[in-house]
């Protein structure tokens, strides 16, 4: 069946356009009950953005440093903001992957009944939620292109994933990383890279897919291997747009291994998902030997130290559970090895990859 994915709305590009946040609003603050709803990462609470929301809004400061978005606080966001407020106009996410998957969520929460967890899976959303923009704050997670909002529940962590969790808007606005500590910008920057490197190595793969996910393989090189490499400028511009071509080559096609056992490792461990994705994809050669050749690199060349020897600590029942849950991602166990990948990844073997980290 032919893919027939939306995209984002609108995008608006370039230093300083993060200026343009009000502006870009005044259109659907008529809507609803005329507020917007602002998730912010919390690190910006004692370091302002240079925006005032209106005496009617409501602003959230989420801190995702301790744990991934989880059904849990998206259920009582939603909650809260029906009970005291209403439904607003629009959900604004500004911050990392996680505080825009919060806000995509919360966004299709305030329009369907129920806990979220009903809706961890494709297609299970059934109204199209408020208008809700994105403002990436660090790059390489692709969240602020996909059709994914990915949460933890009490079972498992799967995104809530339709045509109605893409952004309306977003501003892409690169002056807003230029201050990301040099080991999550590292870590960021390597979800995308990893992102397209599974895409390409896999069965679902295709002249769409590889076009987008190309040209952000050929900035992440420029951004981390090139004459120019490291944190500047120039750099910040190319990899907030290969954050948005890798989330869509991934739309495209689907990402594999990695990201698979990445979902095992953050559920079970509470590890954040690009450095889980570091510390997993160093060891697939077997899988992806030209990307992980290439990303082994990159570490050399930035002086990034990955964790080393975790399994060493873990319990049987650790790796067991943590099996258990990447098992339970088919579609990118089938990209990544075919349709007779559960003789390839049974249990078994998902657990011996488990005990290389």
């Amino acid at each position: 069946m032919h893919k027939n994915f939306k995209n984002i709305d609108h995008v608006t590009f370039g230093r300083g356009c993060f200026h343009q946040l009000a502006q870009t609003l005044l259109p659907i603050r008529h809507l609803n009950k005329k507020y917007c709803v602002f998730i912010i990462d919390a690190y910006f609470k004692n370091h302002p953005l240079a925006f005032t929301p209106q005496a009617e809004d409501a602003v959230f400061y989420i801190d995702v440093n301790t744990h991934e978005p989880t059904t849990q606080q998206v259920d009582e966001l939603r909650d809260t903001l029906l009970n005291q407020k209403g439904l607003p106009s629009g959900v604004i996410g500004i911050g990392g992957g996680s505080i825009m998957d919060i806000a995509k969520a919360v966004s299709l929460m305030l329009t369907n009944p129920g806990s979220a967890v009903a809706y961890q899976g494709l297609n299970l959303i059934k109204n199209p939620g408020v208008y809700h923009l994105g403002v990436p704050t660090i790059s390489g997670t692709g969240a602020e292109v996909s059709m994914t909002a990915v949460l933890t529940g009490p079972e498992k962590k799967l995104g809530l994933k339709c045509d109605w969790t893409v952004f309306n808007q977003v501003l892409l606005d690169p002056e807003l990383i230029a201050t990301v500590p040099k080991d999550w910008w590292f870590y960021t920057g390597m979800d995308t890279y990893i992102h397209c490197i599974e895409s390409r190595f896999g069965q679902k793969n295709n002249a769409f897919s590889l076009a987008y996910g190309d040209q952000a393989l050929s900035l992440c090189r420029a951004v981390y291997l090139g004459p120019q490499s490291g944190q500047n400028a120039e750099n910040d511009d190319r990899l907030m747009v290969a954050s948005l071509m890798g989330g869509l080559s991934l739309t495209y096609s689907e990402v594999g291994v990695c990201h698979a056992l990445s979902y095992g490792l953050s559920k079970i461990k509470g590890t954040r998902h690009c450095i889980a994705n570091c510390i997993i994809f160093q060891h697939l050669e077997d899988y992806y030997p030209l990307g992980v050749s290439e990303f082994k690199s990159m570490c050399k060349h930035h002086n990034i130290e990955l964790p080393q020897h975790l399994s060493a600590s873990w319990t049987e029942t650790d790796i067991s559970q943590m099996a258990e849950v990447s098992y339970q991602l088919p579609f990118m166990w089938e990209h990544a090895l075919g349709e007779n990948y559960r003789t390839l990844a049974g249990l078994e073997h998902i657990k011996s990859l488990f005990r290389r980290l």
